[in-house]
């Protein structure tokens, strides 16, 4: 009997995790269906599982880079929208395997809180956000100051109002697994909403930094596919039996080669490299400016012991290439971890999928796992190696100072450049 519980269970499931699940209800698996289009499924009825698989997943991914590059067209506002309703998307697909798999319909205001608390941390984020950027914009409107100054307060109070409504909705025979779904919930809000939020400020840094970092992911997963499946032969990790070391190794030498391609194209253009900006004056965004260094082509020299392989002694290129290589390395090495976590929480819970969104990819999630991750080490790498001080948002505040304020800043830096020596020859000059 004992020999056949154990069989019975996952792989890596121990007494403790089985006791829970009666407790809870059990966990049933999420149901999943082939949603395939009927036009493909008539179209591929021919071919076996396999190829059928490789087909529909090829056709969709070629709808979602078409999709991908006509949003990057239409520019930073529906860019950001499009973030915004991934996360509402990603969050909702992971709060219904929660709500699924533990049989949580008999716990109270359950859904209700949980998309509270979502609405409380993106107020939260968000306002930060817009008192950052739109600095400015924000001094303008009265009602917009007064909600920009109390804005860490009202949040605080909202999410408060959220807590103590959970301690309200607790009920005796309910406590161990409504405690269990609040920790469910924030876990998700700390995953989905905190990444998407730093997506967010990555695209503000500029365009090039939203769309390399995505491209590289993008890539990645598909040449890791490509090679896997012509000639993949051995297994890579348990999590994922279908991933291979050759998709693995083929993956990150085709990303790093992409990174570097369209690095090398999109630095040439300023709408990709200049920081996203909001025009006081038209009500707008611009991302016009005088391009940085990072986007300069400049000459490096070729070390001595390639010269007779290359046949060259220096190469000219963007310094921005050069962080598209850390970029392109992170994401061919590092970001398939998030998918396999991703797995590894889809075994814990016997799903095959997230949700049943894309035919043949499976939910949003499912595509944008190592997404997060990605945007995580992209804001982490600006904020170490190449973000500085920003004049444009030190002007504005000080123009938002009271005069008796701005007159000693202004003496304060006048002193300071007299003693430096840098106004006096300005003053010649």
């Amino acid at each position: 009997l004992q020999e056949s519980e154990s069989e019975n269970r996952l792989d890596g499931e121990t007494a403790s995790d089985s006791e829970s699940k009666s407790e809870f209800g059990g966990s049933s698996p999420v149901p999943t269906s082939d949603d395939t289009p009927e036009v493909l499924n008539r179209a591929l009825s021919n071919l076996s599982s396999r190829w059928k698989n490789w087909w529909v997943r090829g056709i969709l991914t070629l709808a979602m880079i078409t999709f991908f590059f006509i949003i990057i067209y239409l520019g930073p506002m529906v860019l950001m929208t499009i973030v915004m309703c991934v996360q509402i998307k990603c969050f909702h697909e992971i709060i219904t395997i929660g709500y699924n798999v533990y049989h949580s319909y008999d716990l109270p205001w359950f859904r209700t809180l949980s998309w509270y608390f979502l609405l409380c941390v993106n107020y939260f984020f968000y306002g930060e956000t817009v008192t950052d950027y739109f600095f400015t914009l924000v001094q303008r409107e009265e009602p917009l100051r007064i909600l920009s100054k109390y804005h860490r307060f009202i949040s605080f109070a909202l999410y408060l109002t959220g807590f103590c409504m959970f301690v309200l909705s607790l009920v005796k025979k309910h406590y161990r697994l409504q405690f269990y779904m609040f920790g469910w919930t924030h876990v998700t809000l700390l995953i989905v909403v905190t990444q998407s939020h730093l997506i967010i400020h990555n695209l503000f840094e500029g365009m090039i930094w939203f769309i390399v970092p995505i491209s590289c992911v993008i890539c990645n997963d598909i040449m890791a596919y490509m090679f896997g499946f012509f000639f993949g032969r051995t297994p890579l990790i348990k999590l994922s039996p279908k991933k291979t070391w050759e998709g693995f190794i083929g993956g990150f030498f085709s990303t790093v080669l992409f990174g570097l391609l369209l690095s090398y194209v999109m630095s040439g253009y300023r709408c990709f490299t200049c920081p996203v900006e909001f025009n006081n004056d038209t009500n707008s965004f611009t991302v016009d400016c005088q391009p940085s260094e990072l986007f300069q082509l400049q000459d490096y020299n070729i070390p001595v012991l390639l010269h007779s392989v290359l046949g060259w002694k220096t190469v000219r290129m963007y310094p921005f290439q050069i962080h598209s290589i850390a970029l392109s390395t992170f994401a061919s090495l590092i970001g398939p971890f998030g998918g396999f976590f991703a797995s590894g929480f889809k075994r814990a819970f016997k799903i095959k999928d997230f949700a049943n969104t894309i035919p043949g990819h499976g939910g949003i999630m499912d595509r944008f796992d190592c997404q997060y991750l990605m945007a995580t080490f992209v804001n982490v790498y600006i904020a170490s190696f190449i973000r500085g001080p920003n004049p444009s948002k030190l002007i504005q505040q000080f123009l938002t100072l009271r005069p008796d304020q701005q007159l000693h800043i202004f003496n304060t830096l006048k002193a300071h450049l007299v003693d430096r020596g840098i106004l006096g020859s300005l003053e010649d000059a």
